[in-house]
């Protein structure tokens, strides 16, 4: 299957299916030299877990990483670094009664009609089970990045309708739903309660906020820094939109109030987003993602079967009521893989 690489310099593969046996990535073109190690690897897959919160899958993955290759004694050595993860926690008995059907809203019937074939079992490799490769790979990333001192964080800015007022990022790991506002995380928890009673799911914002980037990361004309950042998030299963800085506010702005001006001191404002004709202008890079509900819902729906006959389904199972928060240090991985490749490019220039 192709489209499962990602990246020019620092390239990553990721495999596996959400009920196979295992799932894992395959990184080329990490630096030598720096410190890497499985526990490195492991606090970022530990935030992607599903946690006991009202919005996440009862399934209980450890995600305990296992580090093969490209380090030796605790360094990365420039070869290819090999994670795997394997699944300890799969349960597909629930499939086998809606196997012939069309779940809405999920890639059954497009993999069905691209291949022929699809592994029914959770979604096989268009589950959000396929993320943990991701958020593997983006600690690596992180890596590279932390010799820059480029900071990555991301955090819940809407779901369900409630939004946040306020971001502190000391608070983002001290609420289960990863929001950088307390009060706002308490009003998202009883509404994904109330939402779950109803068999019903959610959806949401998650905004990704990068600090200390240098000016001159970006290539012209078609792999412009925020072209790659909102193909590397929008490549993400649950996405469906992306922003960069006041993204779709911009089209309603007039040019005196979406110009960012520039004085001595740097720029007046960043409506930009830290991103100027594609390339990084030194100022935070702000991306915000669109997440949708979550497709597996107990409310019955219209769908069809293998053979194209109109039927209903309700899908019973162990399913997130929300991508949020898991998804939150996906969109965080992505956009270190992008800016670790991109830093690596521009290091190739000089």
């Amino acid at each position: 299957m192709a489209g499962n690489t990602f990246g020019q310099v620092f390239k990553v593969t990721t495999w596996g299916e959400s009920h196979g046996r295992a799932l894992g990535v395959v990184i080329d073109g990490c630096p030598p030299g720096l410190s890497l190690s499985e526990s490195d690897i492991q606090q970022d897959l530990n935030r992607r877990r599903p946690q006991r919160t009202p919005s996440s899958t009862p399934r209980r993955e450890p995600d305990q990483v296992e580090l093969l290759s490209g380090t030796f004694q605790g360094m990365t050595t420039g070869t290819p670094i090999s994670l795997l993860i394997y699944n300890k926690d799969v349960d597909s008995r629930t499939y086998e009664t809606i196997k012939d059907l069309f779940r809405p809203g999920h890639g059954d019937i497009t993999y069905q009609k691209k291949y022929g074939i699809r592994d029914y079992r959770g979604g096989g490799r268009a589950s959000g089970r396929e993320t943990a490769s991701r958020v593997a790979a983006g600690a690596v990333a992180r890596k590279v990045l932390d010799q820059e001192d480029i900071l990555v964080r991301a955090y819940t800015l809407e779901l369900a309708g409630v939004r946040v007022k306020r971001v502190d990022l000391d608070v983002i790991d001290k609420n289960p739903f990863l929001a950088p506002d307390p009060d706002a995380a308490h009003h998202m928890d009883e509404r994904i309660k109330e939402i779950k009673r109803s068999g019903d799911s959610a959806g949401g914002i998650v905004e990704v906020l990068v600090q200390g980037c240098p000016a001159g990361l970006g290539e012209p004309v078609f792999d412009k820094l925020d072209a790659d950042l909102a193909k590397s998030v929008m490549s993400i299963g649950a996405v469906k939109a992306v922003e960069i800085g006041v993204g779709l506010a911009a089209a309603r702005l007039l040019g005196s109030e979406c110009n960012d001006q520039i004085t001595p001191e740097g720029f007046a404002t960043n409506r930009a987003g830290g991103i100027l004709a594609g390339i990084s202008n030194g100022d935070d890079i702000i991306v915000r993602a669109a997440v949708k509900p979550i497709p597996s819902i107990e409310i019955e729906q219209s769908t069809v079967d293998i053979h194209m006959k109109p039927t209903t389904i309700s899908v019973k199972g162990r399913h997130d009521v929300s991508a949020i928060p898991r998804i939150v240090p996906v969109c965080e991985a992505m956009v270190c893989l992008v800016l670790a490749d991109h830093l690596l490019r521009q290091r190739t220039l000089k």
